[in-house]
């Protein structure tokens, strides 16, 4: 199992950093190939993933994409607006086929895993982007690590014991901590590169700081949804690791953290 785990793991880092590296419409396809299989976990899971109310959500992450492509984000209220439409006319003209929880569901679906996912894309089409991309993954995995050796050294205190009872605070503060050091390294390293940040290692730092805290609200929150629904993955795409969702929780929520904070920071 371990030998299959870090054999898929090394695979998944060679593609992401070709994919990550080259950008454009490459990093773009991967994204929303990501983003539809995550979808598509997330709907299996909640019972939903061959039900109209499944494919108004596919459609709703293919208009948001090619959008996004075409316009940047400028009509993503259109979008929202759009779906919401379509799925309650759906749920009253179908009464009583599906439960308010499923439509709720398929309407959360889209925006927690394609338009969180396409902030990695976004990230990646800013002014420094070519850089600021990998503070993702720094502040993502980064944090993980850390947390990982900080808790099994100093862990006392359980962060959500009902959820992980093995996560503590410790390892919580620990990663937040060991990523933002990533990135003020990061930031000192490459700084010299970066012509859109006026302080690159402190904007770097911040960054990684504020993606680590959320990465773990989104590993947290993919657990919860599993634990809701008694699954232990969300599939098995990626040998020894599980699903998309499985593996890219934590970038759902970093990449819009790292996205905005970056946009933000002075």
């Amino acid at each position: 199992m371990f030998t299959k785990r870090l054999a898929s793991g090394i695979v998944l880092l060679l593609v992401a950093v070709l994919v990550v590296s080259r950008g454009g419409w490459l990093l773009f396809a991967f994204t929303v190939a990501l983003s539809f299989v995550g979808l598509f976990e997330l709907y299996r899971v909640m019972k939903i993933e061959r039900h109209p109310l499944g494919l108004v959500g596919y459609l709703t992450a293919a208009a948001y994409f090619g959008l996004l492509w075409f316009d940047g984000q400028q009509h993503l209220l259109l979008i929202i607006i759009g779906m919401l439409m379509v799925m309650m006319t759906l749920y009253v003209v179908t009464f009583p086929r599906y439960a308010t929880e499923e439509v709720a569901l398929a309407f959360f679906g889209v925006f927690y895993v394609a338009v969180l996912m396409s902030f990695v894309y976004q990230v990646r089409a800013m002014p420094d982007g070519q850089y600021m991309v990998w503070l993702i993954i720094l502040s993502a995995w980064g944090c993980d690590t850390c947390a990982y050796c900080v808790g099994m050294l100093i862990g006392r205190h359980p962060l959500t014991p009902q959820l992980s009872p093995k996560k503590s605070v410790e390892g919580a503060i620990g990663g937040i901590l060991g990523a933002a050091a990533l990135g003020y390294l990061y930031g000192t390293v490459l700084g010299g590169r970066m012509e859109a940040i006026i302080k690159p290692a402190l904007d770097c730092a911040v960054a990684c700081g504020v993606g680590a805290l959320i990465s773990q609200v989104g590993d947290l929150a993919a657990s919860a949804i599993k634990r809701n629904h008694d699954v232990k993955d969300y599939g098995d795409l990626i040998p020894g690791h599980g699903g998309v969702l499985d593996r890219f929780d934590s970038i759902l929520f970093t990449a819009p953290a790292v996205y905005f904070a970056m946009t933000f920071l002075p």
